[in-house]
């Protein structure tokens, strides 16, 4: 079973890059059509919040129509630049997707395991929360997986990452009491959030949080105390999340750059290892 995960597509109209530089619709393209290709197919695709920059009905007009060639089911969860209501009326959902009470989430049973993705919006604000309502969404679906393993996609990490900008905009309300319900649930795989557009990864609540990077540009990857809130174009990635019985739940980062290669291995007469 294979899940690729896209975060942070930051979509804007026609012609209009994000902050001024970053090409988003076009690094968004270029992502999807590596994720299109990828062999073995991917069984779905999850994108974790931030579809759109501004979360206008033109951008995700633009995104629709992306995803739309892509021919993969696609599960989302929208980020603290979407707006729930264009996002539900722009997009065309996959029946797993979970539209009650005006929040954006889903269930989805594979094979081998449960995925469930939280919404984590605060109107207004580039903090993520969840209300009781959510929490109980997810406590529900946790109980209702019976022992299967389970990913939890949303877009908000809960932990810091000593990124102080980002930090101070992470999952802020509801963060002890979703950690809690976590802590409760030993078969969940991986937390898996977008947001702070680098590669992270974490022991949280007795088990494993990654970050995933932007398929756009990264946030600048700065430690101090008092970091600048900029961004690199650094290359885009993605991850890519594989389940096999007896390996368990591996995930690779891949860039959507092309470099040089493959090239084979063509050893030395010297190398001291086996041949």
């Amino acid at each position: 079973m294979l899940i690729a995960q896209i975060t942070d597509l930051h979509i804007r109209p026609r012609g209009k890059p994000a902050y001024r530089v970053s090409e988003t619709n076009a690094l968004t393209e270029r992502a999807l059509d590596v994720v299109a290709r990828l062999q073995p197919r991917p069984d779905l695709l999850v994108i974790t919040g931030d579809l759109t920059d501004c979360g206008l009905a033109e951008e995700y007009a633009l995104l629709k129509g992306m995803l739309s060639r892509l021919g993969m089911p696609v599960l989302v969860v929208p980020g603290n630049h979407d707006r729930r209501e264009t996002l539900t009326a722009g997009l065309a959902f996959d029946p797993r997707q979970v539209l009650d009470g005006g929040f954006v989430q889903f269930v989805a049973d594979l094979p081998a395991m449960r995925l469930i993705g939280l919404d984590t919006l605060l109107p207004g604000k580039s903090a993520g929360a969840l209300c009781a309502t959510r929490l109980s969404f997810l406590d529900k679906a946790l109980t209702e997986a019976d022992g299967k393993p389970v990913a939890i996609f949303m877009h908000h990490p809960p932990f810091d990452c000593g990124i102080a900008h980002m930090d101070a905009i992470r999952l802020l309300d509801g963060a002890q009491e979703f950690a809690a319900i976590v802590a409760r649930h030993p078969n969940i795989e991986r937390i898996l959030c977008g947001h702070h557009h680098r590669p992270i990864v974490t022991r949280f609540a007795g088990t494993i949080a990654q970050i995933a990077p932007s398929v756009t540009h990264q946030v600048t990857l700065d430690l101090s105390e008092t970091s600048d809130s900029t961004f690199h174009l650094e290359p885009p990635a993605y991850l890519l999340h594989s389940f096999r019985e007896g390996a368990g739940f591996v995930t690779h980062t891949a860039y959507v750059e092309r470099f040089p290669g493959p090239y084979p291995f063509v050893l030395d007469a010297d190398y001291p290892g086996s041949h």
